[in-house]
């Protein structure tokens, strides 16, 4: 009766561990090393506040209709901005207040025909209405 080595099975079997153990160190080293130069792509902030197409459109339709001014000042309006206490901020109307609730404690200012609504409770925009 003929008895088989197991040397070459178990050489083999060193060979792909030993690769997989090389290219899991090397994906390792690769993605954890930070590339220079390159700035991480911008991610448009979502708005801070849910609000249905019909509710940012009933918003935009009561305050267009009031007689208020846009901000003069060059101001930022994306979501996540702080506005500065230069800004004029005005007290959402009852009647948006009645019709969207979850705006109701919430301030506005007008630029760029946005209706940017803005949380008291840090000055930052929770969302921006075109």
């Amino acid at each position: 009766m003929k008895t088989h080595s197991a040397g070459p099975v178990i050489a083999i079997a060193l060979s792909l561990v030993m690769a997989m153990a090389v290219a899991l160190a090397v994906t390792v080293t690769v993605v954890g090393t930070p590339v220079h130069g390159q700035t991480p792509a911008a991610v448009p902030s979502q708005p801070k506040v849910n609000l249905t197409l019909e509710q940012r459109h009933v918003i935009k339709e009561i305050i267009k209709d009031l007689n208020i001014s846009p901000a003069q000042q060059n101001v930022e309006t994306a979501v996540g901005a702080t506005v500065p206490a230069t800004i004029n901020l005005n007290p959402m109307p009852p009647v948006v207040a009645q019709k969207v609730p979850q705006v109701k404690s919430h301030l506005f200012f007008l630029k760029d025909d946005k209706v940017v609504i803005v949380d008291p409770k840090d000055n930052k925009i929770v969302d921006a209405i075109d």
